[in-house]
């Protein structure tokens, strides 16, 4: 079995726990992580991008110029793409980039980015991640006392308005809820710090 230390947040160790391999153990497939990525990225994409095309810019319509006898060019309409204020050759239109993954490569691609995480040794559990009141510098002291001082992803079991708001005030460190965990999260940070009820969750949504 794969085990791993459990700390507390003042970064003393505590315990051990086993890990479910078929989860936290396997090869990551570095492929099926990259689609899991693109595909969030193409899901977040708004699409509201718009630009006016010849025959929607306003005017054009008389011919500027006369076409012989005269030292101009023989331009038909002062809305050609060529010309100023004129509309956009192959404007971008509002469009809806999303699209869906399979349920098994998804359940694969997280599957290989924490065993990557777990591999490269950036998987800190802690017993408990609970704070009392808003107090950023409690944040800061458990990131210190994990030596996780670059990009951080703080897992919890569940929405903690104590945790979540008191890391927001920090730029290089992120929140999540174990049951809505994501690919690009989990590769995105440097170190991933996550409560030990939170692992037992991801354990049984992903074992099913």
């Amino acid at each position: 079995m794969l085990a791993v230390t459990i700390y507390n947040m003042e970064g003393n160790r505590v315990s051990e726990m086993e890990l479910n391999e078929s989860i936290f153990g396997i090869v990551p497939n570095e492929s099926v992580m990259h689609d899991a990525v693109v595909n969030y990225l193409a899901n977040k994409r708004s699409g509201t991008q718009s630009a006016l095309t010849r025959g929607e810019v306003r005017g054009g319509g008389r011919k500027p110029y006369k076409q012989n006898k005269i030292d101009k060019s023989r331009a038909g309409s002062i809305r050609m793409p060529h010309w100023r204020g004129d509309g956009v050759v192959f404007a971008p239109k509002p469009r809806d980039y999303s699209y869906k993954l399979n349920k098994k490569v998804k359940r694969l691609a997280i599957q290989s980015a924490l065993s990557s995480k777990v591999r490269s040794k950036e998987f800190i559990v802690v017993d408990e991640i609970k704070l009392e009141i808003y107090r950023t510098k409690s944040i800061v002291a458990m990131l210190n006392a994990l030596g996780a001082e670059k990009k951080t992803l703080i897992v919890t079991p569940s929405i903690d308005n104590y945790v979540f708001k008191s890391a927001n005030n920090l730029p290089a460190v992120e929140t999540a809820v174990a049951d809505s965990l994501n690919v690009y999260n989990i590769l995105n940070c440097d170190k991933l710090i996550i409560a030990k009820e939170a692992v037992t969750i991801i354990t049984e949504i992903h074992s099913q």
